[in-house]
């Protein structure tokens, strides 16, 4: 092909993608906020407490112009600064809740945009526009310089057979890695039963990841109030750990949760599952409490995680 013919088949496929995702009027999604501002506003509601500098440096955005939007923003009553003590030069920043609120109802209409959009598409379509999507990122990518790692990898909605997966792969790998008895396989087997049979899609959701077609990971998001919800059955295959696929899913569990109003997520896991532990203390879990117990026959400590969603994101634990 041309470079001419290339150029245009570029252009032609922006103008069609920028009309699907309404980027043509005057403020993104009919808000009063400009792409640019809502992209702010993403890494606000998606970092634990970055600096401007953090966000200008993600975006590329120049640093008078990131700083007359987070004045509006501060101004609007979205944004809380407070000094970073590394740093007196440097502010910590994160949404305020009635900023939270905003960007909540912006993600909920995007959501609701793009799930209209590919409602007409078959499972087995909507993974192949994953993957073209993901094809256009990989190549494009490697000629800018970008602070987003390449991911190999895929997160998606659950499917048909996807529940006997999760069952199956939690009881070998717990028995491989933990030596736990096949009582565990029945508690995820009762845990994944539970979800289909009671599943609320507004407020929980399953996230599947692949990997080079293969099913690689799990995690469960599911309601325990309405104002906390519960992560559950975090799992990453050996083959597929170091990619951050683990991270990853949690990341999406979190963002969901602010997405559908919760105010806190709550999780239980044992002292001695390390990287399940690594992943949830970086994402801003804390323990509130453990407790020793006799299951899957061992003798084990269960700990209690919690995230609250309100204000900056909770101190991490040691």
């Amino acid at each position: 092909m041309q470079h001419l013919d290339l150029a245009n088949a570029v252009r032609g496929f922006n103008r069609f993608y920028t009309r699907q995702i309404g980027l043509l009027g005057q403020g993104y999604l009919d808000s009063p906020f400009t792409l640019a501002e809502v992209r702010v506003l993403y890494e606000l509601a998606h970092r634990d407490a970055p600096t401007a500098a953090e966000i200008g440096k993600a975006l590329g955005l120049d640093a008078g112009y990131l700083s007359r939007m987070l004045r509006s923003f501060q101004n609007r009553g979205f944004l809380a600064r407070k000094a970073s003590q590394k740093d007196a030069r440097q502010s910590h920043l994160w949404l305020t809740k009635k900023g939270r609120a905003w960007f909540a109802a912006l993600e909920a209409t995007s959501a609701a945009g793009v799930s209209k959009m590919i409602e007409h598409l078959s499972p087995a379509e909507q993974n192949r526009l994953i993957g073209a999507m993901g094809t256009i990122e990989s190549l494009l990518g490697e000629q800018a310089e970008s602070t987003t790692p390449k991911t190999p990898y895929l997160l998606r909605a659950h499917q048909p057979g996807d529940m006997g997966w999760v069952i199956h792969r939690h009881g070998v790998l717990y028995a491989e890695e933990y030596g736990w008895d096949e009582r565990f396989e029945a508690l995820v087997a009762q845990i994944a039963a539970e979800f289909i049979q009671k599943l609320d899609s507004k407020r929980e959701r399953c996230w599947i990841a692949e990997k080079d077609g293969a099913i690689v990971g799990s995690v469960f998001l599911v309601k325990k109030s309405d104002r906390v919800a519960k992560l559950r059955l975090l799992l990453v295959e050996p083959s597929a750990r170091g990619l951050g696929i683990g991270a990853s899913l949690v990341d999406e569990c979190v963002r969901f949760a602010r997405q559908a109003g919760y105010g806190k997520i709550t999780l239980w896991t044992q002292s001695n599952l390390d990287g399940a532990r690594h992943i949830y203390r970086k994402a801003g879990f804390r323990v509130a409490q453990r407790k020793r117990h006799q299951s899957f026959g061992h003798k084990l400590t269960g700990e209690t995680w919690e995230l609250s969603l309100s204000g900056p994101a909770s101190a991490k634990v040691v």
